[in-house]
């Protein structure tokens, strides 16, 4: 099953002359995926996160997320389908440092309806999931960058979102941490989750299945080995 199309994006900004940060992107991911979307400063990474993850309306083109034509809904029918299937996850991990590592995960349930004790429990399972079963009193300041970059990606797939999207996910972190990192998006993506992740490293995009390339805020090469010819 398709969970993302993009057909003809483009999306400029208000200048003279106007500035075109995506021009006529067209992209899709299938359910259980996992891809890099990849290029330099400049290229439209950040315009496409925001997109994707309907932060941003796009100024022409479609965007559709499980069937769901995206510009048939409102601003808070946006939010409701980001909250519920839609994960994030920041390279400065966005985590509330006065709360416990189960806690933080929770909030990534509350817009959900979850009830508090659910909300609990299914944030335990979460962060057990990514290997801090025995971090859960945690706060975010008693915690490794690696440990905190687990959490982060605990409360992006607690909800079971249809996609994750992880901004330059190991941007902050060592080399050794960072193969940590990856190698456990490769298990969550074995397990079922479509992950997406952007970043500028190209050796990062290389090692995943497929990786696709933007420049001037376009696709020059979508491949599925992960290695450009």
């Amino acid at each position: 099953m398709t969970v993302l199309d993009l057909t003809g994006v483009t999306k400029e900004y208000p200048g003279s002359p106007p500035v075109r940060a995506l021009d006529d992107v067209s992209l899709s991911v299938d359910r259980g995926e996992l891809l890099a979307i990849v290029g330099a400063s400049g290229s439209g990474k950040s315009t496409l996160l925001n997109i994707i993850g309907t932060l941003d309306r796009p100024t022409s083109g479609q965007v559709v997320i499980e069937g769901t034509p995206v510009a048939d809904l409102s601003d808070g029918g946006l939010a409701g389908l980001r909250s519920a299937r839609i994960g994030f996850v920041f390279q400065q991990f966005h985590l509330l440092e006065a709360i416990t590592a189960v806690d933080n995960v929770a909030t990534g349930l509350l817009y959900q309806g979850v009830r508090r004790g659910r909300r609990r429990a299914l944030a335990t399972e979460a962060l057990e999931r990514v290997g801090l079963g025995n971090r859960l009193r945690f706060e975010p300041p008693q915690l490794s960058g690696g440990e905190r970059q687990r959490i982060a990606i605990a409360r992006a797939i607690v909800g079971d979102p249809a996609i994750v999207l992880a901004d330059e996910p190991t941007g902050n972190l060592d080399s050794h941490t960072s193969t940590d990192i990856v190698n456990l998006l490769r298990q969550l993506n074995d397990d079922g989750s479509t992950i997406i992740v952007i970043t500028h490293d190209q050796d990062l995009a290389a090692d995943l299945p497929r990786r696709v390339t933007l420049s001037d805020g376009r696709v020059v090469d979508d491949d599925a080995k992960g290695v450009i010819s």
